[in-house]
């Protein structure tokens, strides 16, 4: 179990949260290495490289792993490094939603705040849907649309469950979670360097294009959104900066390491995938005995190692799934607890009550878990969910850089606060971060993810209307924004 804080550090966090205006309701009880396992958990290698494998060999073929995911890594990384130094200044279960609200006004804050939410919504449900593909065969079920939403139903039961009995059973299953990636990717890529065959290395950097887009860089650009999804969710260790001991310091480096660390692992996993296909119409076509797609990453572990020890393989794969998606309900139900304290949702009054016998928003979990299953069933794809939900999450990342990128032009002294800072290097490493999010969130509602851009799009008439209509005049923002972040 995570151990117990030393008393001084206790007291030091419990008074540097009530400057902000805030009591500790919720338990701090995580250490550096827990909150680093929450981001790591919901990045989830497992997950996104491997649930979205197809799509990426079948727009950039072997070349949107050898380079994409290195590129993606390096480009995030400076994304990540931005909000570690906001998170260094505004330690708060609110994140980005706060530090846009400080930097830019409450209305700032309220739409970042809501971008944020429905983009952990929709990635818990792209994560849940991908684990349910993977159990169903090794269950020996069909993937039929209506087993497929059955288990997706019931993992997040399981998954609502176990976060509504308290973040300390969630921490130590994080601390899990890491063990089961690392130890699963290496026993991956070890079985399929050394007892599959495996192509030439030159494999590795073929331009392949599968569906005849062109320009090739063009698909080449969309097949990014296999790795953009993956990195997505570390802003996980900034939600639980209030359950975290010392988060000045632990929060900013669970972020930024979780990054590093998926970016290595993930790197030597796509590799060993890549080099292990047989054929690539094979991989993109592969169907299970009903005539159902099956997922190009079990395709190629059963081709390559076998049905048996494929699948055992692809089991490994959706336990990760599983831990990434609760990872997820986690910092999903922070993101709505935090906004529902400062009275920016509707029904605030439930949606901020804390269970005071399990310390966990309850409310606001549940209501994760039921948004969830609506986005599902409204997007019905999991490349679309994906897609929205790694636009949305990019949009509530990206905003508060800038906000904090124009303030820092300015010379206003939010940096002084950061005790994990970029020093000089901040407006570089913040205006890259920018260039790139922009252009990612662009791609990434492009055909063949228009709908995920529709979606996000009406999505952001619908807030503009309710923030007219309603929260303009009812909502404040933050207390101690008012009042100045740091006085």
């Amino acid at each position: 179990m995570p151990s117990s804080p030393p008393r001084g550090q206790s007291d030091q966090d419990r008074v540097d949260l009530s400057h902000f205006g805030y009591a500790q309701e919720l338990f701090r009880s995580m250490g550096g290495f827990s909150n680093f396992a929450i981001s790591f958990s919901i990045i989830s290698i497992l997950t996104g490289a491997v649930t979205l494998f197809g799509y990426g060999l079948e727009m950039g073929g072997p070349l949107e792993m050898s380079l994409g995911w290195p590129l993606a890594t390096l480009f995030t990384l400076t994304v990540a490094a931005s909000m570690a130094e906001l998170c260094s200044a505004y330690p708060t279960s609110g994140a980005m939603y706060h530090w846009a609200a400080d930097l830019g006004g409450p209305a700032c804050g309220w739409f970042v705040a809501w971008f944020n939410i429905f983009g952990l919504i929709a990635a818990q449900a792209g994560i849940n849907y991908s684990c349910a593909q993977f159990i169903l065969p090794l269950l020996g079920l069909p993937l039929t649309e209506r087993n497929l939403l059955l288990m997706f139903a019931f993992i997040l039961l399981n998954q609502g469950l176990l976060n509504h009995y308290g973040v300390r059973l969630v921490a130590i299953l994080n601390d899990v979670s890491v063990t089961v990636h690392v130890i699963g990717v290496a026993i991956i890529v070890l079985a399929l360097f050394f007892l599959a065959p495996h192509q030439p290395a030159a494999f590795a950097v073929q331009a392949v294009n599968s569906n005849g887009r062109s320009p090739y860089w063009w698909a080449f650009l969309l097949g990014l959104l296999q790795a953009q999804w993956t990195y997505t969710g570390f802003d996980a260790s900034a939600h639980m900066a209030e359950e975290t001991q010392d988060p000045r310091r632990r929060a900013p480096w669970g972020i930024v390491l979780s990054v590093m660390v998926s970016g290595v692992v993930g790197y030597f996993l796509l590799l060993a995938l890549t080099l292990a296909i047989h054929t690539i119409p094979g991989a993109l076509g592969a169907k299970d005995a009903g005539g159902n797609s099956v997922p190009a990453a079990i395709a190629i572990l059963q081709g390559a190692l076998g049905a048996r020890f494929g699948s055992l393989m692809a089991g490994l794969a959706s336990m990760a799934m599983w831990f990434c998606g609760l990872s997820c309900i986690t910092s999903a139900s922070r993101a709505v607890y935090s906004l529902a304290r400062d009275h920016g949702t509707p029904f605030s009054g439930v949606l901020r009550w804390v269970s005071p016998r399990h310390g966990t928003p309850a409310p606001a979990l549940w209501a994760t878990v039921a948004g969830s299953m609506l986005f599902m069933l409204r997007l019905g794809d999991v490349q679309k969910v994906t897609s929205f939900s790694t636009v949305a999450l990019y949009m509530a990342y990206i905003i508060p850089v800038i906000l904090a990128f124009r303030a820092r032009l300015r010379g206003s002294d939010w940096p002084a606060a950061a005790v994990w800072n970029l020093g000089r290097y901040g407006p570089l490493v913040n205006a890259v971060a920018i260039g790139f999010s922009v252009l990612i969130a662009v791609v990434l509602v492009m055909p063949p993810n228009e709908l995920a851009g529709q979606t996000f799009l009406g999505l952001l008439v619908a807030l503009g209307v309710l923030y007219a209509a309603v929260a303009r005049r009812k909502y404040k923002g933050p207390e101690w924004s008012r009042r100045g972040a740091h006085s």
